[in-house]
């Protein structure tokens, strides 16, 4: 089992920056993915970034040029650096993680995911 602890949300004017973090229990899996998806309300759960355990990451479009995914094995934790905000960025962002075998063409698909941190509250305004 795996346990997910996201933290730095906030309130940021448009433009800003924040810095994610999601803290994991250690597992045993060689073969595993992590990321980060986010949910405007109104709005389906989106995938944001996600890594596998080979290092391959997928970024989604929205997120591309402005936010960079990050690691610290000895830690158990990643990172996600968002700059250049904007509005349609805000919402509840989640970390989540599966173990075993990730399809790489699946790593933004939220229902692929197993295990999901409570969330931290990203808003983000004009």
């Amino acid at each position: 089992q795996v346990q997910l602890m996201e933290s730095g949300g906030g309130s940021v004017q448009a433009g800003g920056s924040l810095r994610l973090s999601c803290a994991a229990s250690r597992f045993t899996s060689d073969t595993w993915c992590m990321g980060w998806f986010r949910q405007a309300p109104g709005k389906e759960r989106e995938g944001v970034v996600s890594i596998d355990s080979d290092g391959f990451t997928r970024y989604a479009d929205a997120a591309k040029g402005r936010f960079t995914l990050s690691q610290d094995n000895a830690k158990n934790t990643l990172y996600l650096q968002m700059n250049s905000l904007k509005p349609e960025d805000s919402g509840m962002y989640y970390c989540a993680a599966a173990l075993g075998f990730c399809s790489r063409a699946r790593l933004l698909y939220w229902s692929y995911m197993d295990y999901w941190g409570k969330g931290t509250l990203v808003t983000i305004s004009s």
